[in-house]
């Protein structure tokens, strides 16, 4: 069966597998195509889109034939080679919006900047209809195009954990949200994590590279696969900042992003996330046997009763003026009391 005959290639990053909100397709034109404006090709040949998202895609530069830009006035050609990269369709069925006191450091009239605080859920999902980042947008944005019928993700391109603080960017309009998802696609985008660990990296800085992908044994949980076996690429570049004997704090900059990477990646190197239950960071990895230190790991636990990553750092190009932004969000309380109790810990070694 030939690539045209087999229709579109589809290399989507959902719920199931990443994330980065986004669909990526390559469609190789058949031999007998008319020729045929590409936007209405792309119309009648991808599923779940409209005709203004199409458009959209083809000004923000999202769809290319054979390598190159088109206009949305090009006729295809048999065997010509298309590749599209569209922000993640919305999901069916409706959510309910609800008032909240959204913590937002910036906003304009194409994409707003969400602060999103540690036990925040996303998106709805099962037992989490309510109370979501995505109940709070569509209140937030109940006016615009992105928030109308209800959709189920109005303006995300990429999300965080439920128990990990900090930045999201929120496209408000269909441009924005397509140019923000090709910068992910990409690899554009500049994202930084800060994390505390167990241990410390035999390296100062690295980058880890392995498959990741939903573990055979625990779907819950992502298992990396450095044979690339299974899963999908992932690169996590880390750097120790600061290291307090048992635990190390480290910045971790994103080039892919795999639900859970930066979790699986530091598990696979022996340093698993403090306080992270999914992958053995609830339990002391490293330090003395002593009743005095399993009753201060216990207090720091209280203190920071989560995983402790905080995504601090969001930089990429705005859509409409072009120009390079960066934004960055401090640590939370929570993580902040919990890197003040491990500075008075080392300062008493």
């Amino acid at each position: 069966m030939t690539e045209a005959e087999q229709g579109p290639e589809i290399d989507a990053n959902d719920s199931e597998s990443g994330d980065e909100l986004y669909e990526h397709h390559r469609i190789v034109v058949d031999r007998g195509q008319e020729l045929l404006r590409i936007d209405k090709f792309l119309l009648h040949r991808l599923g779940n889109t409209s005709r203004n998202k199409v458009q959209e895609a083809i000004r923000a530069e999202a769809v290319q034939v054979n390598g190159q830009v088109v206009k949305p006035s090009y006729r295809i050609k048999p065997l010509d080679t298309i590749t599209v990269t569209l922000s993640e369709p919305p999901r069916t069925g409706k959510v309910l919006p609800e008032p909240m006191d959204l913590d937002i450091p910036y906003e304009d009239a194409d994409l707003l900047i969400v602060n999103k605080p540690a036990g925040m859920v996303v998106h709805p999902a099962f037992g989490h209809w309510e109370g979501t980042l995505v109940n709070g947008l569509a209140y937030h944005l109940a006016n615009l195009p992105t928030g109308r019928n209800g959709e189920i993700r109005p303006g995300l391109v990429h999300r965080i954990d439920k128990d990990t603080s900090g930045l999201l960017v929120i496209g408000k309009t269909e441009f924005a949200m397509t140019h923000l998802s090709l910068q992910f696609f990409h690899h554009t985008i500049r994202r930084r994590y800060l994390a505390l660990v167990w241990g410390a990296p035999k390296e100062a800085k690295g980058t880890v590279r392995g498959h990741i992908g939903r573990s055979v044994r625990d779907r819950k949980v992502q298992a990396v696969y450095p044979d690339g076996e299974q899963g999908k690429s992932a690169v996590t570049h880390y750097e120790v900042l600061r290291s307090y004997g048992p635990v190390s704090l480290i910045s971790c900059v994103l080039e892919t992003g795999r639900t859970h990477q930066i979790r699986a990646h530091m598990q696979y190197l022996g340093h698993p996330l403090f306080n992270d239950a999914t992958y053995g960071g609830n339990r002391i990895r490293v330090g003395p046997n002593t009743a005095s230190y399993r009753a201060f790991v216990e207090n720091t636990f209280q203190l920071l009763p989560r995983q402790a990553l905080h995504a601090q750092s969001l930089g990429f190009v705005q859509p409409t003026t072009g120009q390079e932004v960066f934004f960055e969000a401090e640590l939370p309380p929570d993580f902040a009391a919990a890197l003040a109790k491990w500075e008075t810990y080392a300062a008493q070694q």
